[in-house]
């Protein structure tokens, strides 16, 4: 059994109800509800929320939410790991297996199926303990520099600071989209950062951050750009 989980709790504070605000039309975590259902790569959809609206929506789009998430594991402080585990522990208590699964969060309008079917592919061929998704660093990283306290710049690597762009390795980050991983590694490890891990790329218009208004509304550009194209 596969199962994909969608974690959205309630409390988001600096955009809130975030998980179900409309973009474009209709909840945003519609988005990555429709595009688990369609890749059709998982035997169930779950959404680990403990916001019964958040339940409520998801339901009618096709996820199951059989059960809400723990208080413990609804503030602040609890990880994404904490969240896994614990619909992990649900579907053990049930006595079914899970070999894989993929955690998927909420507000990646942006993805589409074909890019989950794509990242499945790879993990499955690779044989990863787990897949992230990644973006490239828009800038090379190894010139970033810091500032002192009176605003001077510290170059971190010196070495390559005459260095061609194109001269330097792409480098690139956690897009924060979605994570393939082996169940039983996972649960052993607690963790999504050990074991053998892979990543597939994902373009910069695919990714975007979503943490304040400004960041909603360069979403909400890019979407129109891609779906224009």
């Amino acid at each position: 059994m596969k199962i994909a989980i969608i974690p959205a709790r309630g409390g988001s504070k600096r955009i809130p109800n975030k998980n179900i605000k409309l973009f474009h039309g209709k909840p945003i975590i519609a988005y990555a509800i429709e595009n688990t259902l369609n890749s059709g790569l998982f035997d169930e959809v779950f959404v680990s929320t403990d916001d019964l609206k958040i339940a409520e929506i998801a339901q009618n789009l096709g996820a199951t939410v059989p059960v809400f998430r723990s208080s413990e594991n609804a503030d602040d402080f609890a990880t994404t790991s904490d969240v896994l585990i614990e619909v992990l522990e649900y579907y053990n208590g049930l006595g079914l297996k899970l070999q894989t699964a993929c955690c998927i969060y909420p507000t990646t309008p942006l993805l589409t199926p074909i890019d989950l079917i794509a990242a499945n592919d790879i993990f499955y061929k690779e044989k990863y303990d787990v897949l992230l998704s990644c973006v490239a660093f828009d800038s090379p990283i190894q010139r970033a520099f810091e500032l002192n306290t009176a605003s001077e710049v510290i170059l971190r690597e010196p070495q390559f600071i005459n260095m061609r762009s194109q001269d330097l390795p792409k480098t690139y980050h956690d897009a924060g989209a979605f994570y393939f991983f082996d169940v039983n590694t996972f649960l052993q490890n607690r963790s999504l950062w050990l074991g053998r891990i892979g990543a597939h790329p994902l373009p910069d218009s695919k990714v975007q951050d979503i943490d304040t208004l400004e960041d909603w509304k360069l979403a909400e550009i890019k979407f129109q750009l891609l779906n224009n194209e």
